[in-house]
């Protein structure tokens, strides 16, 4: 137990909790339990994307649809004015109980403004989906699909087993930066890059990170971990100049120093565990720690803040640029098992039950949280296990 003198570092997150929740609000003593669809209710969101004029589309991973709203929610339990993936904000079920399209999905889960538009990891479809403007009603079909050559298709690499340019298994991440397009194909262990975003249906990747070559799937590249494999990659984001990956099933999270240029490149750097070759939960340790991370399956960022989303530890980590750094691309030399210095979630960086201590949830607590994106002053924290979106004002100045 810490001395009663010591002041963990709190990442700059209002004090007061979240702003707004959307999804379910919990009354005193009650239980989170799986809700019926609506327009004010989610089943383990795993995503959101926030535009900086205040549109906001989550996905509603376990109710197999996205929700959106036209302008940013600012009050709890906000009903969605938009619905994509169901006829109407009541029904739910993988492909809304029928075929694959281009307005269904079976677990969407990543979701990012790529362009003009919009795209949704369709995970269990084993395929990407692209608006090319985003939608402004509810079920505006996609009018774009990678992992697969139509609309219909949902195999995963499509029916092959092994992987190639142009095929998917589990695509739980979608990112875009700078013009590219980075898929995190989860199920075939690697992120798939575009070096342009993509204007053809099925069309082939440019670039893979974490195999050998576009055919190889297999868990950190069939062999031992490295700077360079991955195990269970589920987000993608850049600090700075610097492209970051979540690798859950390796419980860290790797940082390459700057934008890779050739297929498998090593990371710079981890964080989460000591070195490149270790994997464990916590390092191995039951209790967490500032310095450990179990299934980190988000990161998002924030002027020189880095926030993961430490999932399995319920809970968000930060670290930042020190003051005496002068570019990221040092801070990432120097990243190498760093131990975060700030936390949400939790009063300390040795807990790691839900919603503290598995408590009831509150404004700041959080229950295996899948995602967290931060634009302008809000951080947009998907609190799967809670099943709602958390909308908290995020302080960059602090």
């Amino acid at each position: 137990m810490l001395p009663k003198n010591i002041v963990i570092p709190q990442l700059p997150l209002s004090s007061q909790g979240a702003k707004v929740i959307l999804g379910n609000i919990i009354e005193p003593q009650q239980l989170v339990i799986p809700l019926a669809p609506s327009s004010t209710t989610m089943f383990g969101p795993r995503g959101a994307c926030l535009l900086s004029d205040g549109r906001l589309w989550v996905s509603d991973t376990g109710h197999h649809r996205l929700l959106g709203w036209h302008n940013l929610p600012t009050r709890d339990n906000q009903p969605a004015d938009w619905v994509i993936g169901q006829p109407d904000f009541y029904h739910e079920g993988q492909n809304a109980k029928g075929t694959p399209g281009k307005a269904t999905f079976s677990v969407p889960t990543g979701i990012c403004a790529c362009g003009e538009g919009l795209a949704v990891a369709d995970a269990w479809n084993h395929r990407v989906l692209i608006w090319n403007n985003l939608p402004e009603d509810s079920n505006v079909p996609a009018d774009l699909v990678l992992g697969q050559d139509n609309f219909i298709d949902n195999e995963s690499n499509r029916g092959s087993q092994i992987a190639s340019a142009n095929t998917m298994h589990w695509p739980y991440g979608v990112f875009y930066h700078q013009g590219r397009l980075f898929v995190a194909d989860t199920g075939n262990r690697r992120v798939l890059i575009w070096h342009q975003l993509p204007t053809e249906n099925g069309q082939p990747a440019d670039l893979v990170l974490g195999q050998p070559n576009m055919m190889f799937r297999n868990e950190n590249g069939g062999s031992s971990p490295t700077a360079a494999s991955m195990r269970w990659c589920h987000d993608i984001t850049f600090w700075g100049e610097n492209l970051v990956v979540a690798d859950a099933g390796n419980n860290r999270v790797m940082i390459w120093q700057g934008m890779p240029t050739e297929n498998n490149a090593p990371c710079a750097a981890v964080l989460g565990q000591k070195n490149f070759n270790s994997v464990e939960m916590n390092q191995g340790i039951y209790s967490p720690s500032a310095s450990s991370l179990s299934m980190p399956y988000g990161v998002g960022v924030a002027d020189d803040w880095l926030v993961v989303a430490d999932t399995a530890n319920s809970r968000l980590l930060g670290w930042r640029k020190p003051e005496s750094i002068l570019s990221l691309q040092d801070a990432v030399v120097d990243a190498l098992a760093s131990p975060a210095v700030g936390i949400a979630g939790q009063i300390n960086f040795q807990n790691k039950g839900e919603n503290r201590n598995f408590g009831l949830p509150k404004r700041d607590s959080l229950n295996w949280c899948y995602g967290i994106k931060i634009i302008g002053k809000t951080a947009v924290v998907a609190d799967s296990g809670n099943n709602r979106i958390l909308l908290w004002q995020f302080n960059t100045n602090s």
